[in-house]
């Protein structure tokens, strides 16, 4: 019996990438499959990309401050092909003030550059979901008009950084807004869903095709 020959992708080295973040890039309460840079490597690979599965530093709960702690305590990590980083909220559920958090989402852009074997067309960063929508912040009689404000702010400090090096920045802080289904959470009415994992997949996919066809 013939075997079929390989594809084109099959014959490619497989393409390093490195995942950044906490609850949001673990996937909290979501199968592993189901999480966004797990469904955007596959998305990638499935239009000839031969982008491999993740390597996922992220814990549920951390701060940016506690993930260049973790990062820290892993290296040498050696250089990869593509890099993510979604990090933040965990700062803002804190309490934490915008000036602390730019200062270290900066540091941490900083190293995700350095993993990207220092190219900023190489890291993709995703901006914080707004968590105050939640059923699980109106259990806890949170304002989710201030969560919203604090987030924006957040955000925009994290766009203003990527902006200045150069690194891609997808907003996917509208797409949680937007869509109150109990389908886009998780069973414990905070996190995402895979569903919405699958949104987020979807509107990172043409900026991560693009910075991957770079040479």
């Amino acid at each position: 019996m013939s075997q079929q020959p390989p594809s084109h992708t099959d014959l490619l080295p497989e393409l390093r990438y490195l995942a950044l973040g906490d609850s949001y890039t673990i996937g909290e309460a979501v199968a592993e499959e189901g999480r966004w840079p797990m469904q955007l490597a596959r998305l990638l690979r499935s239009e000839g990309i031969a982008l491999a599965d993740p390597r996922i530093i992220a814990t549920t709960g951390w701060t940016t401050d506690e993930l260049d702690a973790a990062i820290q305590a892993q290296e040498p990590l050696g250089d990869h092909d593509f890099v993510s980083l979604l990090i933040g909220v965990n700062n803002q559920y804190r309490g934490r003030s915008v000036e602390e958090y730019q200062a270290q989402f900066s540091a941490l852009l900083w190293r995700a550059i350095g993993f990207a074997g220092n190219r900023p067309d190489r890291v993709l960063v995703l901006s914080i979901p707004d968590w105050g929508v939640t059923p699980f912040a109106a259990a806890e009689q949170r304002d989710a008009s201030l969560i919203a404000s604090e987030l924006d702010a957040y955000n925009a400090a994290a766009w203003q950084a990527c902006a200045a090096r150069g690194v891609g920045f997808v907003d996917i802080t509208g797409l949680s807004r937007g869509n109150p289904a109990a389908s886009w959470l998780a069973d414990d009415g905070l996190h995402p869903s895979a569903l919405q994992y699958t949104a987020w997949a979807h509107a990172a996919l043409p900026l991560a095709r693009r910075l991957l066809a770079t040479a």
